[in-house]
């Protein structure tokens, strides 16, 4: 700085020290200025760069049944890079499945159902039509999600459900455009059919065992009227027959082994457990990325292109309304910013309600024995050798779809067959010789919703489904105890027919029946409908049929959630069928159609069977 001062003349000591001083001053503020402005824009364009390597084209919210479909089938492109995020562990331990047998062993499965560990164990409000009882609803919170806890019951529902979708607003989301990719995602045991997959990841296997009871129940619902039907997933759903069901050589196949673990050395894939989704973030009404929190601490990741919420018909609709997508009212009063009021998210929740009908059986062939210690290590031991046994097979082996009154178009009562008594969600253990039947409504006219507690994303939702609180879903359900002791009183199971244990021979009349149904029936686990998809004009619908979150821009939800309407049967197979489809329309691909292709109709409905 000497050279600057050289030619200013000092007449006064003081004055030229001042001067010097001011002159200093004014120099460095100028300087200090400059490097401000380079600090800033240097800041500004780390920050860009450490958003750049923070950021990833995808963004996939839930490692369950639809989030490890769509991480397998996104990452196929070499160029797409693709972050799911868990908020729950993986599913095996130091990557061996069989020391995570209680997840991986098909007959252990109510360790899972009944324990916090790998379940975010949620609980409903009071049911105000059934006694005020609180209901219990496991759903997954580990890799593969449901699939990972589920009974492993593969049905697809009705060719009519998705031609019903379609109706409600869902457009190209009818049965010739959802049968080819329950196909795509499919490996039958069977064999490749004008139904069935023959080359997709998941692979689908009929039961092993053979039972007696099991031949029982199927020759006693001929005996009652009902047809044999081959493929319940195929051309005729409508009568009884052999389950199929997500296991491959003994092991449950969940979407984790078919989909995640195929897809988790692709270079372009990156995973994370344990971290759990806190809020969508949005520049305006822009999806930029999410916030979350792993190991207690709180991170921020960024979609340059989408962020696809997988996290299931309770946490899809809870996050999207703890990130300010929700009704506004209702946001307001939490103190939660709103991004776009959207009335209907959480709203339209549907599920299905079932009820174990149990009959003593005379004969020591149930599963009863298999519950004893000793027997319960030798059928683990063999398992573990082997994959083997009565450990490999969840043993609802057969199954079965009815009307449940003429005029029902299509059958609207499903029925598990399992050797074996189930007390409070196989929490309490077996006390009998026992068999039963799973029988319950598959369209019940009772809707309900679920709101958030807080703004709290630890805090479970407030959860109101609503069970029983139409006159005609009580009248479904007397029909079901009706049907099925008769089906249970054919000839067929003479040799085995002990006394009734449940309802009980005491509960005969229909008020009986009522009280019995409002005491003992439970949820089937099936929550779907809560970002209903539908056109952009319907004031209730979440997402419109690309899947796209109607109001924003690059979020889309893709699970059990978007369905319009319940379907006629268990949920995880629509659930990879929605997730295969979507990831087609994600990548911009034409959808696959198959036309005209044949399903069963009664030859009349002027008769129930």
């Amino acid at each position: 700085m000497s050279y600057l001062m050289k030619g200013f003349k000092c007449h006064s000591p003081v004055m030229c020290k001042v001067a010097g001083s001011l002159f200093k001053a004014h120099t460095l503020k100028n300087i200090l200025g400059i490097n401000e402005k380079q600090f800033k824009i240097s800041r500004a364009s780390s920050q860009l760069s450490s958003e750049k390597a923070n950021s990833y084209n995808y963004i996939i919210v839930g490692a369950g049944s639809a989030g490890c479909v769509l991480a397998n089938r996104l990452t196929e492109d070499p160029q797409s890079t693709v972050l799911l995020l868990e908020a729950g562990p993986k599913d095996t331990l130091l990557g061996s499945k069989r020391l995570m047998w209680k997840i991986h062993m098909p007959a252990a499965l109510t360790y899972n159902l009944c324990d916090e560990k790998y379940n975010w164990y949620y609980h409903t409000t009071p049911q105000r039509h059934m006694d005020n009882r609180v209901m219990y609803w496991p759903r997954g919170r580990v890799w593969g999600g449901s699939s990972s806890l589920n009974a492993m019951v593969y049905i697809r529902g009705h060719a009519e459900d998705y031609n019903r979708w379609s109706r409600e607003g869902a457009l190209g989301w009818d049965y010739e455009h959802c049968l080819p990719y329950f196909k795509k995602a499919q490996t039958h045991e069977l064999g490749p059919d004008q139904y069935r997959g023959g080359n997709g990841p998941l692979h689908v296997s009929r039961g092993k065992t053979n039972h007696p009871l099991h031949q029982a129940f199927l020759e006693a619902a001929q005996q009652a009227g009902y047809p044999f039907t081959d493929d319940m997933n195929g051309y005729q759903q409508e009568g009884f027959g052999w389950m199929d069901m997500t296991i491959h050589q003994g092991q449950r196949w969940s979407t984790a082994s078919a989909y995640l673990r195929p897809a988790i050395s692709r270079p372009n894939f990156s995973v994370a457990e344990k971290t759990l989704v806190t809020k969508i973030l949005f520049q305006g009404t822009k999806c930029i990325g999410v916030e979350y929190v792993k190991n207690g601490q709180r991170k921020k990741v960024f979609a340059n292109k989408e962020v696809i919420l997988s996290g299931g018909a309770i946490n899809s609709p809870q996050l999207l309304m703890l990130s300010g997508i929700g009704n506004a009212d209702d946001l307001k009063k939490l103190g939660i910013p709103v991004v776009c009021h959207l009335p209907g998210v959480g709203q339209n929740l549907q599920d299905h309600l079932e009820v174990y009908v149990q009959q003593k059986c005379t004969k020591p062939i149930t599963l009863y024995s298999a519950q004893k210690p000793f027997n319960m290590v030798r059928i683990g031991l063999e398992w573990l050798w082997k994959f083997t046994g009565e450990g490999a097979t969840a043993h609802l082996e057969s199954g079965g779809f009815i009307r449940s009154e003429p005029g029902v178009p299509h059958p609207d009562i499903q029925f598990h067959f399992l050797p074996s008594q189930v007390i409070d969600h196989g929490r309490v253990a077996s006390t009998t010789e026992a068999y039963q039947v799973h029988v319950g409504p598959m369209r019940s006219t009772s809707v309900g919703w679920l709101k958030l507690k807080s703004s709290d994303p630890n805090d479970h939702p407030i959860i109101e489904p609503n069970y029983l609180s139409t006159e005609r879903d009580i009248w479904e359900f007397r029909q079901c105890v009706k049907l099925t002791r008769e089906i249970f009183a054919q000839k067929a199971f003479e040799k085995f027919r002990g006394p009734e244990i449940q309802p009980g021979n005491h509960v005969q009349s229909d008020k009986e029946i009522d009280a019995f149904i409002r005491q003992k029936a439970d949820s089937a686990y099936h929550p779907s409908c809560t970002c209903k998809m539908g056109q952009p004009s319907d004031s209730t619908a979440v997402v419109d049929p690309q899947t796209k979150v109607i109001g924003v821009e690059n979020l889309r939800v893709v699970d059990a959630s978007i369905m319009p309407s319940v379907v006629t049967g268990n949920l995880n197979a629509p659930t990879i069928m929605i997730a295969e489809k979507a990831a087609d329309i994600i990548k911009g691909l034409p959808s696959l159609q198959e036309k005209n292709v044949p399903v069963y109709k009664p030859k009349t409905l002027e008769t129930q069977r």
